[in-house]
């Protein structure tokens, strides 16, 4: 994540260079985000049928490549490759969180899966910083280390990874199923256990995933913020971040466990998105992203381990693959729809429209779970 974390806010800039236009970055966002809505079932399955460490090394290798590609590429058709390429390895999220399924037991899922999306969340808050100061000496250097830092964690996993899910765990159906995206994807939704609290998580991330892209532009048609005010902002909400999954989750999931969690974290979130669309002075949207933060950091996890408690162990990657795909939807439809409803309606419009929908998840959770569902 932290080689993801340096690419990320440059590639508009490998656009740039090749003199495409902001047109073409964006095309290469929602390329990249379609093919991860396909590939990432499938590598799932086949980590269910030949163990964790073989693909997570495969998609280590292929994120590696398209960092070098990246670094070397002199025309435009070259950048898409390396994004193309990027896409379709790029289930190491997927299947390190099926590592930790594998790894851990019903009582601490939530807290492995919180570590794990902290160190994801640290090397996201780390990456920008270096890529950006890597790229003071041209923009190969960033994405040469960024080659590096993904090659030296496939020789890593390699020697040190040991195999988290031993053969007679694994799954035998035949491999052709595994290459069938719609049976992978459609499969996890006809687990009645899991339903709706598939719909949470996808509402959840559609309420978050349009405010990343959006923010800069509320922030300065609002308070007149730069974009270094935004750098300082994005790192301040970095921090958040770490205080509830490095400190508190711990803590509280212990005390409280998953079922309470949930709920209250997307209370939470109801309010915090509230707080940004309604606050009438910049200082204010401090304290309202802490509420935001402290939603998102203890629902997610809590989430993501109640669904995952609720599938056999040979289906981990599958699932986790499922909902990787159900992320990648919400990344190509939350930026459009924060867009539209930022120009259409109001500048505030995709923060009501966020806490509406975690409104609206919070609505599940809590018909679920009284119905015992």
């Amino acid at each position: 994540m932290l080689g993801y974390g340096i690419m990320l806010p440059l590639l508009p800039f490998f656009v740039q260079a090749q003199d495409g236009g902001a047109a073409i970055a964006g095309g290469l966002m929602s390329m990249y985000a379609t093919i991860q809505l396909v590939s990432g079932p499938i590598l799932g399955a086949l980590s269910d049928r030949y163990g964790r460490k073989p693909i997570l090394l495969l998609c280590l290798i292929g994120t590696g490549t398209s960092y070098l590609l990246l670094g070397l590429a002199n025309s435009l058709p070259i950048i898409f490759l390396a994004v193309f390429l990027d896409g379709l390895t790029g289930s190491n999220l997927t299947l390190a969180h099926a590592y930790v399924a594998d790894t851990t037991t019903a009582e601490n899922r939530a807290r492995g899966l919180n570590y794990s999306q902290l160190a994801f969340g640290l090397g996201i808050m780390a990456g920008p910083i270096l890529g950006g100061t890597l790229s003071g000496y041209g923009l190969s250097i960033p994405a040469f280390i960024a080659s590096f830092f993904a090659f030296a964690n496939t020789v890593f996993g390699f020697f040190f990874l040991p195999e988290s899910l031993p053969p007679e765990r694994r799954e035998t159906k035949p491999i052709s199923q595994a290459f069938s995206w719609a049976g992978q994807f459609t499969s996890i939704f006809r687990q009645k256990n899991i339903q709706n609290f598939l719909v949470v998580l996808f509402l959840l991330n559609l309420a978050f995933a349009g405010l990343q892209t959006n923010f800069p532009l509320y922030s300065n048609a609002r308070f007149g913020w730069t974009p270094a005010q935004n750098s300082y902002f994005y790192l301040y909400v970095g921090l958040c971040g770490v205080i509830v999954q490095g400190v508190l989750f711990a803590k509280l999931q212990a005390r409280f466990g998953e079922r309470n969690l949930i709920p209250a974290g997307l209370a939470f979130m109801v309010i915090g998105l509230a707080g940004m669309a309604f606050a009438p002075e910049a200082w204010m949207l401090f304290p309202a992203v802490a509420v935001v933060a402290f939603g998102t950091g203890t629902s997610i996890p809590s989430l993501t381990a109640l669904i995952s408690l609720r599938v056999p162990d040979k289906e981990q990657g599958r699932l986790m693959g499922g909902m990787q795909t159900l992320l990648a939807l919400t990344n190509i439809f939350g930026p459009t729809l924060a867009g539209i409803s930022f120009e259409v309606i109001a500048i505030s419009a995709p923060y009501w429209l966020g806490s509406v929908f975690a409104l609206f998840a919070l609505m599940v959770v809590i018909w679920t779970m009284d119905h015992g569902r």
